[in-house]
């Protein structure tokens, strides 16, 4: 979600202070104005390191992205602060009104437990209002999906969600959806540039001569009550509810109170709580990094299964839009072991397969999307249901618009079951599925182990690993991507390569994008791509095998994988 700042140029130094000045001016903050006027002293004083800092502000700007912008809270156009906000939601508000046909463009606005989040959408709720937008506060801090839920549910233009998800502490973000035609999907392009414009626009002024109204909304409980009656009716079937243990974790976000009432409703087992982590905290205090991918991120979840002795455990980051899965494993320190984001996402979308089939007697209807760089097990699950396929590129703003969708997923731990109330990744709705399919298998002496195996049964054995080349200077990415397009390996490792396919300029469908993705001869593939969030390079490998019994394909698959892994460590060092 994270937008690469514009680049203007570096300022030189009067012109530098000229603008950290004007951005003093027009700062409401007391926290971020003290800490840039302290700059500018610092630079008035001869300090080169001060210097540096303003021109890593000053020198460029967040984007605004097709997932709005996210950065560092901190002073200057390049971090995240109520003047950036405030320019953001004033371009916003220009864009919906251009666009509206007829009627005042309305707007719901949510928020999440992070520093700054209830302020900067109040900001925005104060400026759309004054703009002449209706604009719609919730309530208090909720969940990422719930804002996605109330974008349909109110039947408004917009949405803006203030939250940086699993981002390190001090971050914050701003997330756009649209309503209408586009049903609460997050924008996409050419909207993003659109709004980027008029917030452009917006900059040229100062923010304190922004019209701001108090005659705001703010929407009843009630909006979170018809998600949580939504959401709890994702489980779906009449297997006893209860059969399952698990324990939970909000990872310090706002996840708890929405999930819990979502739980009971949904008749599951009180869960198993990790205290420590079930109010909403901004300093993450017991993580190192608040996202369940991270090593030790659920080292207290684990703890307190283990302690409970429970079958599963449930994590949701701190928005709770994603979600971590954890099984028991004896031959693990800790007892349990996370699940890959593609092993959930397969298990979720061969229920969802099943549950079509289901309701059309045997002859399902729909489509299953995931990103490009997730598992190709799901694909093989379309094909053996005969369902509509659906690669997108990476990011829910495009898995959630696959025509026909019964189920989309990321690798990254975002999944979407319910495509008619929420057309965004869903934690709480994701685990409600997930304990609904762990208590159907439990009603019949299996578990969720025993369901991994009969999907590497059915449709083979896929294994998935991935990588990350954390740069310094970010130009690296760009040199590693410009030597694999210049000279393209004829094989990795043992394997020759197949095809490579650049997504550049397009393919086959797809919106352009900085990805390279390379089909080996055996069918495993690889693919490159900078992240949009950090200052890395991923490269994601997948291999798979159908051959011999279910030991057979697992050493295959992962032989596989461990020998491209290998091969393209070599390539990019």
């Amino acid at each position: 979600m994270n937008a690469a700042p514009e680049t203007s140029g570096p300022l030189d130094t009067p012109a530098l202070l000229e603008a950290a000045r004007a951005w003093l001016a027009q700062d409401p903050d007391p926290e971020t104005r003290q800490e840039l006027d302290d700059l500018v002293v610092a630079v008035e004083a001869g300090s080169a390191e001060a210097l540096a800092d303003l021109h890593s502000r000053f020198d460029t700007r967040l984007a605004f992205g097709t997932a709005g912008l996210r950065g560092a809270i901190a002073a200057g156009p390049n971090r995240m602060n109520r003047v950036l906000v405030a320019q953001a939601a004033a371009g916003f508000a220009r864009w919906l009104l251009e666009h509206a046909e007829g009627g005042t463009p309305s707007v719901v606005i949510g928020y999440d437990g992070r520093k700054n989040s209830d302020v900067f959408a109040r900001d925005t709720a104060e400026l759309m209002a004054g703009a002449g937008v209706r604009a719609v506060l919730l309530p208090r801090l909720l969940p990422t999906p719930v804002l996605a839920f109330a974008v349909r549910h109110l039947d408004v233009s917009a949405g803006v969600m203030v939250t940086a998800s699993h981002n390190p502490p001090n971050d914050n973000g701003y997330k756009v959806y649209l309503g209408g035609e586009d049903h609460g999907s997050q924008i996409v392009s050419p909207t993003d540039a659109e709004i980027a414009a008029h917030i452009l626009e917006v900059a040229q002024g100062s923010v304190a001569d922004l019209p701001r109204s108090e005659r705001y909304e703010v929407a009843p409980d009630d909006v979170e009550e018809a998600y949580i009656a939504a959401t709890a009716a994702v489980a779906s079937t009449d297997a006893p509810r209860d059969a399952v243990s698990f324990a939970y974790t909000a990872m310090h976000g706002v996840g708890w109170r929405t999930a819990r009432a979502v739980f009971e409703r949904a008749g599951f087992a009180t869960p198993a709580l990790v205290e420590a982590q079930a109010d909403p905290d901004p300093a993450f205090p017991t993580v190192a990094f608040p996202n369940p991918e991270e090593p030790g991120a659920m080292d207290l979840s684990f703890a307190t299964a283990r302690e409970a002795g429970v079958d599963l455990v449930i994590a949701n980051d701190p928005d709770a839009d994603r979600l971590a899965v954890a099984i028991p494993d004896p031959s693990s320190d800790s007892g349990y072991r996370r699940l890959s984001g593609n092993e959930v996402g397969a298990l979720l979308g061969w229920r969802a397969a099943e549950l079509a089939s289901r309701a059309a007697g045997g002859a399902a209807f729909g489509s299953l999307a995931c990103s490009i760089v997730s598992s190709p097990a799901l694909a093989a699950v379309a094909d053996a249901y005969r369902l509509d396929f659906a690669d997108t590129l990476t990011g829910f703003k495009w898995v959630s618009r696959a025509p026909g969708l019964i189920f989309g997923y990321e690798e990254a731990l975002g999944y979407l079951v319910n495509p008619d109330t929420v057309r965004d990744k869903d934690g709480i709705s994701a685990a409600t599925a997930f304990l609904d399919l762990a208590n159907e298998l439990a009603a019949s002496g299996r578990s969720i182990g025993d369901r991994l195996n009969e999907f590497a049964e059915r449709f083979g054995f896929f294994a998935s690993d991935q990588i990350s080349i954390r740069v310094t200077d970010l130009s690296r990415i760009g040199e590693i991507m410009a030597s694999l397009r210049a000279t393209p390996p004829s094989s990795l490792g043992e394997v020759r390569v197949a095809q490579i396919d650049d997504l550049r300029d397009g393919f086959e469908g797809l919106p352009p994008s900085d990805v390279l993705r390379i089909r080996l001869e055996d069918g495993s593939r690889v693919m490159v791509r900078p992240s949009g969030t950090e200052p890395k390079l991923k490269i994601y490998i997948d291999a798979s095998s159908d051959q011999g019994d279910l030991a057979q394909r697992r050493e295959t698959a992962t032989a596989r994988v461990a020998a491209l892994a290998a091969a393209m460590r070599e390539l990019t060092a």
